[in-house]
């Protein structure tokens, strides 16, 4: 592509749809997919990033030309170890030689403040992969401790919202039964070495999954009644932060109430097949530009008013190269050229939906051999609706109840 199109194009647009809408955001994350054989090169992303409002971005990898080129910037990162890397992390002296590589010899000059390893390993139900992820996060964080880096940079890995068992109302909130003896090992691990609890959360595929019954207003957080929730009295006007709420009650139930919650991901795609209701450009602009304002107000969910949201929005750009459905390579908020896939200024809503009291970086330049296997595989829609099925039961009954 011609750099100086996408710089001469892309400032326009950014000066005057983007530049308000990061005023009015103190921090936000992005996840920076590359999927793609159509994109900018890294160092040309820095401005797109950083006009957003981005303070976070998350990678699915490490890679030194991304990392190299926000050197000095002020962008924190969440940087990844891939699913086909578990295994070879559970070799101390493995994983000591990637935390040299990928981390120590990108600090101070890039701020990198955590490593997720691992992407929704647990709801894959593939031992191969479940038996090595602690160990993996283990080793990582023990090559942290040897090189003194530990204290600022933590470990972690990142969960699909299926491991509830039970997400409605949201303080019966609960895991899945069969994965409670992992999640506490991962947990007792988080809380010692102080490390965030990643959920990965997704209203489209409630709505996607049943349009008739599934009120859209309440997934895009536009005005509507809401649900009080029977045990608390807590009023709930989106899907998405009574989704984060069931998620803080499932961790107070095995004691880790104070445990700190990242979405990692969570978005809206602007186009998709004729089967996937609610695909659109206004409907992607109303979900992540109200999530956005709801962000900037700096208060937390019903359950946890005073609790930071930490949230990631998915993607930073399309992506042509990704399997699954057409929305699956749709939900960016540019184009591979820099240009706005649709209109990125906070949308005009209510003030009512300000959570009523509430709750994706860039990765390496990927090629489809270098892709992290993780990251392609629980990124098709088809694959992520799979994982939450059972817990989107719960979320339609919730639903019902404000069509």
């Amino acid at each position: 592509m011609e750099l100086t199109k996408f710089f001469n194009y892309g400032s326009v647009v950014l000066v005057i749809s983007v530049y308000l809408f990061a005023l009015m955001v103190n921090s936000i994350g992005i996840n920076y997919g590359q999927i793609a054989d159509n994109l900018p090169p890294p160092e040309n992303v820095v401005p797109l990033v950083k006009s957003i409002g981005a303070t976070k971005v998350k990678l699915y990898d490490a890679d030194a030309r991304v990392l190299s080129s926000f050197a000095n910037t002020g962008v924190e990162f969440i940087i990844g170890l891939g699913n086909e890397d578990l295994g070879n992390m559970r070799d101390p002296n493995n994983a000591q030689a990637w935390v040299k590589q990928n981390v120590q010899s990108h600090l101070p000059d890039t701020k990198i403040t955590c490593i997720f390893v691992g992407n929704e390993v647990l709801t894959f139900n593939d031992t191969s992969l479940s038996d090595n992820l602690l160990p993996a996060m283990q080793s990582v964080h023990t090559a942290l401790v040897n090189l003194g880096l530990d204290k600022q940079v933590t470990v972690t890995t990142a969960h699909s919202l299926a491991i509830l068992q039970t997400s409605y109302p949201p303080s019966a909130g609960a895991f899945r039964e069969d994965l409670i003896d992992i999640l506490s090992q991962t947990l007792s691990f988080h809380q010692k070495t102080g490390s965030p609890f990643l959920i990965n959360a997704y209203p489209f595929f409630a709505y996607k999954g049943n349009p008739k019954q599934v009120s859209l207003d309440f997934v895009l957080f536009q005005p509507n009644q809401g649900v009080i929730d029977p045990a608390t009295n807590l009023h709930y006007d989106n899907m998405l932060y009574s989704q984060i709420d069931a998620v803080y009650s499932a961790l107070a139930s095995l004691g880790y109430k104070k445990l700190p919650v990242y979405i990692s991901e969570t978005g809206w795609p602007s186009k998709g097949d004729e089967d996937e209701s609610g695909a659109t450009p206004e409907n992607a602009e109303k979900y992540n530009g109200n999530l956005i304002k709801l962000m900037s107000k700096n208060t937390g969910t019903p359950m946890r008013p005073d609790s930071d949201l930490n949230i990631y929005v998915f993607a930073l750009f399309n992506e042509n190269m990704k399997p699954g459905p057409t929305s699956e390579r749709n939900y960016g908020l540019f184009k591979p050229d820099g240009t706005p896939a649709y209109a990125l200024g906070i949308t005009n809503s209510n003030d009512s939906t300000a959570g009523g009291s509430i709750g994706n970086g860039l990765t390496t330049p990927f090629s489809p051999t270098s892709s992290s296997t993780g990251y392609l595989s629980i990124s098709s829609a088809t694959g992520r609706y799979e994982l939450v099925g059972h817990v989107l039961m719960a979320s339609l009954l919730l639903i019902k109840i404000v069509v």
